[in-house]
């Protein structure tokens, strides 16, 4: 008798917690009157880049720690050597390289 009530309240706490995960968290905002006023339609928002844009500036991202870590290479920096003088040997090229300071001070 005792297994039967175990396996019915696990049940319902199984059915009510996958009842809670359907909900929405929060209820979506509604529009006010002035935001329908000072949105333009047609007009794309300046503060949202598009794919284009986005592409390009992580390939310039990409040249720039590229070259970043050429310096700090050709400084004597190895970042596949398993080295337990870590921080210091970078912070060594860093400065050796010109590049700025190290993370952790």
């Amino acid at each position: 008798m005792k297994r039967v009530a175990i396996k019915q309240i696990m049940l319902g706490l199984a059915v009510t917690a996958m009842v809670a995960a359907g909900m929405p968290l929060a209820a979506a905002q509604t529009t006010t009157d002035t935001d329908a006023q000072t949105a333009q339609p047609g007009v794309a928002s300046a503060a949202k880049p598009t794919k284009a844009e986005r592409k390009e500036a992580r390939k310039q991202a990409r040249a720039k720690k590229n070259a970043e870590l050429k310096k700090l290479e050709d400084a004597g920096y190895q970042p596949s050597r398993n080295d337990p003088n870590y921080p210091t040997d970078l912070q060594n090229a860093q400065k050796k390289a010109g590049i700025g300071t190290g993370a952790s001070q």
